[in-house]
């Protein structure tokens, strides 16, 4: 989130190392990915660590602390300079001053002092930007103060010219919270990507001939190591099964909501989750050369890419500032020609940096996003991103993921075909009875569609388990057999009439049942699509937004949701990388694009969108990765994060227009030009007093967002 006058912030070096086997790239490379620090072999440039190291969340913790310390420090200074407004006398005028002036200068001076170095370093870079004038601005209010502070001393009439010390005081608390909020930012980028890390396992069981198998570190193995993944395991590295068979769990890299039957000679992947059997496999790729690494360089690579907001303020700071500097100064030498007093020079030189003090402009979209941001959380959505919620307000191309965004992502029953004269009700409770107690995703959706339709199961009295096949039981004396049509095939039985159905090309599963010896029947297993899906994809036709599916499944499966939705724009068996290089290609083409899935698989995809979606119900790295998340499993969470996206970005061209009409008619106010008409002067205190008033406005308007429908 940019805030209050934000600038390109300088790379700060962290004093935190990088863990051992952290992945480093080049900072004008990215495409170089490797394990441990180096040289760039392209540029020669010292490599970085491609996740945060830590180093982002002390910085933003210890903003935190001179934020609240000068918030502390700072409401009693307003409420002394305040209360002599409301006829209230705390002080004696001399010793309010006093208190004042030692209260702001930790403020000032301890609190604001990462805003100091930005502003002298834009003076000595010759780069000036709003950091510059809040530098000056803060500067001549507290040195001005100070003079007259100490003139005054005794001389009421001195002092009666008032002081603005709060003025300074209120200016950097409001620059050091959108310090701080953006700091925070910072630091949450890498949060995805080091859970992205924490899928490969720590350590893996090497395979030695002749001898125990042997646990050793992640990081140690190399390309053609025999490696034992167990039934839970998460898989070390990339691979091919050479021993055993397993079902394993790929939904991070395919979205696809069944696990996948493993045998020898099938891939495998790191940071997939070993289901059921235990195997041995022999590894292809391992450390940065993985399909997970590469799935965590995409994400850092696009959030790398991602650049700020660019607030209007910072984009016309090159010529405001330096304008508002020649103001001032011509300012402060025509008044001293004019009225031959050092004093009334300096107050009118002072009044002009103030008055332009960009709070106005800093306050106009945080704001707003504040206000916006707390409406979003009433609706169930959740705004991580202040980036994400204004790019959304411009989308033209919305990408979705299929599993679990337009479909539900749990696989259920929809569809049994018996092929005798059993009915489909005994049929199902058969092969539930069976199934009982079985984890597999296949037979939880048989067990659950026999709960919703109230069946009374039976105990299978016998039970086993055939790796990679099927299982087979007895109900009730019935015996019986469960599986895939090969499985049955490769028990005796005829599936002729099975494969001469005309069945679903959505199915994402299916069951062959055999009773007795006899093919019985097929359960048809489908992930079914969200009952809000069509009204979603309708209502985005209608406001101009194009909808386009994106899907690691299968192309039958995902014609068949695409056709059922009328969606024309679909690619389906995409990798992780391929969806995020889709999104790039969109960008391209000058789509302004944004995309919502659920899954760590669209993790590349939801980085490199201009705005980023993910289902409250999906995986943490995709949460972590979108700037927005919907905490209800709904798709109307997508449309109202649009209508609000653009209710606020409307509101901040508002304020801008406010904050920039202001600055035009207050400055030469503030110089003095009304003076030889009117006999205005506006002093340094009505000019913090003007410049508090403006911020107020902004933050009025900002306030009616809390009205707009949705």
């Amino acid at each position: 989130m940019s805030d209050c006058c934000c600038d390109h912030h300088p790379k700060k070096e962290s004093s935190i190392p990088a863990p051992e086997g952290s992945l480093y790239t080049c900072p004008m490379h990215p495409e170089i990915l490797q394990e441990g620090p180096g040289d760039c072999p392209k540029c020669g440039m010292a490599l970085e660590p491609l996740i945060p190291t830590g180093g982002e969340d002390a910085e933003a913790q210890l903003l935190a602390r001179r934020f609240w310390l000068s918030v502390g420090l700072g409401v009693p200074v307003l409420l002394l300079a305040m209360a002599p407004m409301f006829g209230l006398t705390l002080l004696s005028p001399v010793w309010s001053g006093w208190a004042e002036c030692l209260l702001s200068f930790p403020v000032l001076f301890w609190c604001g002092a990462p805003i100091w170095q930005k502003g002298i370093g834009s003076f000595v870079d010759r780069n000036l930007n709003m950091f510059s004038l809040i530098s000056l601005g803060t500067a001549a209010a507290f040195l001005d103060s100070m003079v007259i502070l100490i003139w005054s001393e005794g001389n009421q009439e001195m002092h009666s010219q008032g002081l603005y010390f709060e003025a300074a005081t209120a200016i950097m608390v409001l620059v050091l919270l959108g310090q701080w909020l953006e700091a925070r930012g910072r630091a949450r980028t890498g949060s995805a990507l080091r859970e992205l890390l924490d899928l490969t396992p720590p350590t893996a069981r090497l395979v030695q001939e002749g001898q125990d198998d042997r646990e050793i570190p992640v990081s140690e193995l190399n390309p053609g190591d025999l490696v034992r993944v167990l039934p839970g395991d998460k898989i070390p590295a990339d691979g091919t099964l050479v021993e055993g068979w397993s079902s394993v769990d790929e939904s991070m890299l395919t979205g696809e909501s069944l696990p996948v039957e493993k045998t020898p000679g099938s891939s495998l992947s790191a940071g997939t989750l070993n289901r059921e059997g235990s195997f041995v496999m022999q590894l292809t790729r391992v450390g940065s050369e993985t399909a997970l690494a590469q799935i965590i360089h995409l994400v850092a690579q696009a959030q790398r890419s991602q650049a700020p907001i660019q607030q209007l303020a910072d984009r016309v700071a090159a010529i405001f500032v330096p304008i508002v500097l020649g103001i001032s100064f011509v300012t402060l030498l025509l008044w001293m020609v004019i009225s031959g007093s050092w004093n009334h020079a300096l107050s009118a030189a002072v009044s002009v940096l103030m008055i332009a003090c960009p709070c106005a402009l800093g306050l106009a979209t945080p704001m707003a996003l504040a206000v916006g941001i707390g409406r979003a959380a009433r609706h169930g959505i959740l705004v991580r991103s202040a980036v994400a919620l204004q790019n959304l307000a411009s989308t033209t191309l919305l990408a979705l993921d299929k599993t679990g965004t337009l479909t539900e992502g749990t696989p259920s029953l929809t569809s049994i075909i018996s092929l005798g004269d059993i009915p489909e009700e005994r049929l199902l409770m058969l092969a539930a009875s069976a199934e009982i107690g079985s984890e597999h995703p296949l037979a939880r959706a048989v067990i659950q569609h026999a709960k919703e339709r109230k069946l009374e199961l039976s105990k299978p009295s016998e039970f086993r388990a055939h790796p990679g096949g099927g299982i087979s039981a007895a109900v009730d004396g019935v015996a019986l057999l469960i599986g895939s049509t090969r499985f049955l095939q490769e028990q005796g039985i005829s599936v002729h009439d099975i494969e001469n159905l005309p069945l679903s090309s959505s199915a994402v599963g299916l069951m062959a049942i055999a009773l007795d010896g006899k093919s019985a029947g097929v359960f048809l297993v489908q992930d079914t699509i969200r009952p809000s899906a069509k009204k979603l994809l309708h209502e985005f036709k209608e406001i101009g937004v194009q909808v386009a599916m994106l899907t690691g499944d299968r192309e039958s499966t995902a014609r068949s949701v695409a056709e059922e939705l009328r969606i024309t724009n679909w690619h389906s068996g995409l990798s992780p990388a391929q969806k995020g290089e889709q999104l790039i290609q969109w960008k391209k083409e000058g789509f302004q694009t944004a995309m919502a899935g659920d899954g760590i698989n669209d993790a590349p995809a939801l980085a490199a969108a201009d705005a980023s979606i993910a289902m409250g119900a999906g995986s943490d790295i995709a949460k972590e990765t979108a700037g927005i998340i919907l905490l209800k499993p709904s798709l109307e969470g997508i449309i109202t994060s649009l209508r609000l996206s653009r209710a606020v970005l409307r509101m901040i061209r508002q304020n801008l227009f406010f904050a920039f009409a202001y600055n035009v008619i207050g400055i030469p106010i503030a110089a003095g030009l009304l003076y030889p008409w009117f006999g205005i002067l506006l002093s340094p205190m009505l000019a913090a007093a003007a410049m508090s008033l403006s911020s107020v406005s902004v933050i009025a308007n900002s306030l009616r967002l809390r009205r707009v429908e949705l």
